[in-house]
């Protein structure tokens, strides 16, 4: 049963090294264990304060619906 843990125990020995010896090494790997956190918290509590998703952008212009008119006047002649 110890041998289960063993890992877990050497990862926090590692840790607890790493932030008396080298800090920045530290507080890079809990920032960057952050972020798959992040990924599966933030949009329920996002939702929980009513965020909406913006409506998006459009990526062209769109055409009238109705036949073009030829332009007259500004002939070059």
């Amino acid at each position: 049963m110890a041998a289960l843990f063993s890992p877990f125990r050497n990862t926090y020995r590692y840790l607890q090294r790493t932030a008396h010896e080298k800090p920045v090494i530290f507080f890079s790997l809990l920032i960057g264990s952050l972020g798959p956190i992040a990924v599966v918290t933030v949009p329920p509590i996002r939702k929980r304060y009513g965020w909406k998703q913006s409506e998006r952008i459009p990526t062209s212009y769109p055409l009238p619906d109705r036949k073009r008119e030829e332009i007259t006047g500004y002939d070059d002649k």
